[in-house]
């Protein structure tokens, strides 16, 4: 895809990635997001500056979140002119939000945003039963004092029963981890093949914090400066002897070693025209070329 304008990546900053509810824990999305843009700021000297908008989203949304990036701004030190908006693409969310801050720098609607994403398992809404918010509506229309005690009379503790939202497809009933293990079939992808990429990843990324790649891109956040996920002390023996973790029979290979877990974090990216980085004193790192979605 050719820009009309090109897009430059001025800077980027995420928390560390944690395994939900354990670090976290009680962090909100607000809380994580504010955090990354609140430092990406002061990195940037970006305070008082009115950005074109700022956008991001959860995969995973809070009832109190429907606002969730316009008041990650006004509780920043950006213009509170700056506007702000929640989008949301499943996991892909994050990089759907830059890709969209790209698009409206292109084509001139603004000159630089903020893009991102965050995410939590450890703050999550729960949702009651239907029948109670149906009831509540009944005994709440109820008109004087015998209606409302006919209603009371049809409350039932069941109504009370939180439901946890869950991480299955709705049209398939099936996690993630399940339809992978349907794509590995099918592809014909072995479990020690999985273990080795699996390892690799592992050692890769300890082997980028070891190089100080991370250092500039990583911020502290609940004091921690790295993720906790890495196991850069795992081996393939180790790996090779864990137990399948969705498909528990015979012929299951996806296992918690090889597999992501499920994660809390966050992180967010400048970009901006080249004119406004030169006015703004904005170093380019990179330029953001194209970005295509599908489905399957």
């Amino acid at each position: 895809m050719s820009f009309p304008i090109k897009v430059a990546i001025l800077g980027g900053v995420r928390t560390p990635f944690v395994k939900s509810q354990t670090n976290y824990l009680g962090q909100s999305n607000q809380d994580m997001l504010g955090a990354t843009v609140n430092e990406l700021v002061k990195r940037k000297k970006l305070q008082g500056k009115l950005l074109g908008d700022v956008i991001a989203g959860a995969v995973m949304n809070h009832p109190f979140d429907w606002n969730l990036s316009r008041e990650v701004v006004l509780g920043s030190e950006l213009n509170h002119n700056t506007p702000g908006m929640n989008i949301q693409r499943a996991c892909g969310t994050g990089l759907e939000a830059a890709n969209i801050i790209a698009l409206k720098i292109t084509t001139g609607q603004i000159e630089a945003g903020l893009g991102g994403g965050t995410d939590t398992n450890s703050d999550m809404p729960l949702i009651l039963p239907k029948p109670f918010t149906h009831w509540l509506i009944r005994f709440q229309n109820a008109k004087g004092i015998k209606a409302k005690i006919s209603q009371l009379l049809k409350f039932e503790f069941k109504f009370l029963k939180p439901q946890i939202p869950g991480v299955m497809e709705l049209r398939t009933g099936k996690s993630m981890g399940d339809h992978t293990e349907l794509m590995v079939k099918e592809w014909k992808i072995s479990r020690q093949d999985q273990d080795i990429l699996a390892l690799r990843s592992h050692q890769n990324a300890a082997k980028a914090y070891d190089e100080g790649f991370h250092d500039d891109l990583i911020m502290e956040f609940q004091g921690l400066k790295r993720d906790t996920i890495t196991r850069k002390e795992t081996t393939l023996e180790k790996l090779l002897k864990l137990k399948p973790a969705f498909d528990k029979s015979p012929t299951g290979t996806l296992t918690a070693g090889n597999s992501t877990p499920l994660t809390d974090g966050a992180s967010i990216v400048l970009l901006g025209s080249e004119e406004w980085a030169q006015k703004n004193n904005q170093e380019v790192m990179a330029y953001f070329k194209d970005c295509e979605v599908a489905a399957v």
